[in-house]
This record gives structure tokens, sequence and C-alpha cells, in this order.
């Protein structure tokens, strides 16, 4: 179950990776938000489907800016006098974000990720370090393909097929105006601070460069808008 101590276990860096997608709008947790349920991929016994493949944490790797753009909802025109009138109902937000060359897999198995958020007994803060067998290239630690653990191509892909109707996006990056403007409020960089509910307004990927026995490359573009 996903906890504060599980998404500590789960982030490569000081910051956790910079989107997550979720079923639910997750609870707080030692003052994080979390969303509630088990990640997809963890080794857990559980059997209620209403707590299993809850959330993927998408990976950082290759991945590019995470744009922006607020819709203003109104309704304009001109008054008599042609003096603009609007009458505002609500502004809401557009997101895109894209990966360049992501590994069409995060992990060459199952991840069976633990309750500490560590994969196969090995911590994702151990350096990667690549190995010569006799198939080729492979790594340490737990075989983790994207830098950080996060989901690859065919996660995200996997996600937008079963997602026909609104999720929940964490997003973390610098925007302590959610929380306010006194000292703690600017605490809060190393979590997931914004929560949005949206749904899939366009999604395409490539297959770029097929790999020998490891994996693809692929290029994934996705756009979201709030509910």
């Amino acid at each position: 179950m996903a906890n504060s101590a599980y998404m500590s276990g789960r982030k490569r860096y000081q910051r956790p990776q910079g989107i997550l997608w979720s079923n639910n709008a997750g609870t707080l947790s030692s003052s994080i938000y979390v969303p509630n349920g088990y990640e997809v991929g963890a080794d857990t016994n559980e059997t209620d489907p209403d707590l299993l493949n809850q959330f993927i944490i998408l990976s950082d790797h290759n991945r590019s800016e995470m744009s922006f753009n607020p819709i203003r909802i109104e309704n304009r025109k001109r008054t008599i006098n042609g003096r603009m009138r609007s009458y505002h109902i609500a502004d809401k937000m557009s997101f895109s974000v894209s990966w360049n060359l992501l590994p069409s897999r995060s992990y060459n198995t199952v991840p069976d990720f633990s309750t500490d958020g560590f994969t196969d007994g090995v911590s994702p803060l151990v350096p990667k370090r690549p190995t010569r067998t006799a198939d080729g290239l492979t790594y340490d630690a737990g075989k983790e393909y994207t830098a950080d653990g996060g989901a690859g191509g065919v996660e995200i892909l996997d996600w937008y097929k079963n997602h026909q109707g609104s999720f929940w996006m964490f997003l973390a990056y610098d925007n302590y105006a959610n929380f306010g403007k006194d000292s703690s409020d600017y605490n809060h960089l190393g979590e997931y601070n914004e929560i949005v509910e949206v749904f899939f307004a366009d999604f395409n990927y490539s297959v770029v460069k097929r790999g020998g026995s490891n994996f693809d490359f692929w290029n994934i573009s996705v756009t979201l808008e709030e509910v």
C-alpha cells in the first residue's frame, strides 16, 4: 500500500519524478500527498480490485518540459456602447508532455515493488552498473531500464488504453502558492504538490528503434485536459 515511506523509496533523487497518474485523488500521509492503493507492478497478496493497479509513476527519462496552457472559459460580448463585457465561468488547464527515446519497459520483468518502494530487494538509489553477459549488455539493480524506475512506453500506453474516462494527475514542481505563503509553505518542493483530475485529449507514440533482447526505444507525446 502506498504511503510516504513507499513514495520516498520509489524516487531516484531528492525530488520525486515529475508526474504520477492515479485512479484516485489520494490522501495525506505524514503531510505528503500519496495515492491510495498499490502501484502497477507491486508485490502484494491483495485481491481487492479497488486497491490493485491504482497508479503509475511516470519516468523523467528523456522527458520534455511539462507545458501548461490555461484555458479561460467565459462568454464575451460587446455592449451597445462597444465596451467588452465578460461572464467568467471557470479556468481550466491543458497539459502536454513528451518523451524522446524512452525505453519501452521500465524493468526486464515485473518489478515486484516491495512495501518500501524497492524492487528485488535492491534500493533504486544504487547506481546502475552495466555488465557484459552472453546475451549482450544488461544492468544490475533489478534489470532497470528507465533512468529512475518510472514507467516505460508500454506502461504509459496501457494506462491510456484503460482510461477512457477521467483520472488524477499528481505533479511535482515548484508551486508553493498551492499551500500558502507562510514560511512552512515553502517546504513542499520535494513532494507532489498539485493534483488535477484530467482526461486524455491526445496520445501518440512511435517505435523509433527496436532493441535486441532487452527493450525498444519509443517516442511518446501526451496532451491532457482538466475536467
